[in-house]
């Protein structure tokens, strides 16, 4: 099933058909019983095929949600993360994190930071290095239970946190640094570790990146990651949590103005995004 934020309902697609739902969009995503909820909306409502043109017009799917994010879960990430800090002594921060027992974990962005699908990202303007974080995205119940999961672009400033790892919040949190959806994937299973992640750049129409990594290389497990989001931590809403990216680009790239940023995963959807 997939749950999308439309500007006027939200609607569910179950195979292939297109359903209303009428309950508020927060009090729904912090139900423990989601999928079960969206089961007997199918079955008590008849489809509308007229809600398909809807879905083209998407809200984020974070609602009032926090967006969290955790870090170098990824062996590809941590080289990449010692790579950009080891002249400002910080490298090694990042190898001791990945087999570390306790993640990283820090906040990327609130509602007024964070956008949807077809919309437009922040390059920010004290960076000379900022590139795309593709990540499978956790939907969370303020009890900490996944109902969902969705797709999330966790926008990254390299040359920020390279030059000191305390510059971490300035590297990943500014305005319209967050993107999520299209549509929130509702299923009881979570995904399967074959579950692939593509990302696509374009530039001036012209696909200049085009990488793909799979959840089986993801070293800590979602559960896990969740546990220690919510340790000490309530999210009376519930929240969103960015886990990881395993797609880096090359050194020598950086985003610039009207690139395009395409990430689809298996089951979810595409994520598009413009940056400015």
């Amino acid at each position: 099933m997939l749950l999308y934020r439309t500007k006027t309902t939200p609607v569910l697609e179950f195979d292939g058909d297109w359903y209303r739902i009428d309950r508020p969009w927060d009090e729904m995503l912090n139900d423990d019983d989601l999928y079960e909820y969206l089961n007997s909306c199918v079955g008590s409502f008849p489809p509308d095929d007229s809600l398909a043109d809807a879905v083209a017009q998407t809200l984020p799917p974070s609602g009032n949600q926090e967006i969290w994010a955790a870090g170098v879960t990824y062996l590809k990430s941590k080289a990449a993360r010692m790579d950009e800090s080891k002249d400002a002594g910080g490298g090694d921060f990042y190898d001791r994190v990945y087999d570390a027992t306790r993640p990283e974990i820090f906040f990327k962005a609130n509602a007024a930071r964070t956008v949807g699908n077809n919309d437009w990202l922040r390059l920010r303007i004290d960076s000379k290095w900022i590139v795309p974080e593709p990540e499978l995205t956790l939907v969370i119940t303020s009890s900490g239970k996944i109902v969902g999961y969705t797709i999330g672009n966790d926008l990254s400033c390299r040359d920020i946190e390279g030059e000191n790892p305390l510059y971490l919040p300035q590297a990943k949190t500014f305005d319209r640094c967050a993107a999520v959806g299209p549509a929130i994937l509702v299923t009881r299973q979570h995904p399967a570790p074959e579950t692939e992640i593509r990302m696509r750049i374009l530039r001036d129409g012209q696909e200049i990146i085009a990488e793909s990594t799979t959840l089986s290389q993801m070293k800590r497990g979602l559960d896990e990651l969740v546990e220690f989001v919510f340790r000490d931590n309530a999210h009376p809403s519930g929240c969103f949590l960015m886990t990881g990216t395993g797609i880096i680009p090359p050194d020598d790239f950086s985003l610039v103005e009207d690139d395009v940023i395409e990430i689809e995963i298996d089951g979810i959807g595409k994520l598009v995004n413009s940056v400015k």
